[in-house]
């Protein structure tokens, strides 16, 4: 395998009247670059993987992300977050 650990934010953009609401328009593309810059600043780049994603079925529940092969998931994230996902799921 060649990443040890591959995480998908979700940065999914749907319309702003829409009842779910959308990762993107609530900060999913800001999230996911700053995860990928905090996880290349700890050594990561080329042993974890860090993508947008379309939609993983929870907008409704804030900025999701999930991550493989563990299948770990996140809801409501927030760039204050950045740091603790990074650290306890793709460094440790």
């Amino acid at each position: 395998m060649r990443f040890t650990r591959h995480l998908f934010i979700c940065t999914n953009e749907r319309p702003d009247d829409d009842e779910r609401g959308s990762c993107q328009n609530k900060g999913g593309g800001a999230i996911a670059k700053a995860i990928k810059i905090a996880a290349y600043d700890k050594g990561l780049k080329g042993k974890v993987r860090v993508n947008q994603a379309g939609c993983l079925d929870a907008c409704a529940d804030g900025v999701s992300a999930v991550v493989y092969p563990d299948g770990v998931w996140y809801a409501a994230i927030t760039l204050d977050d950045v740091d603790e996902i990074v650290e306890q799921t793709l460094v440790k």
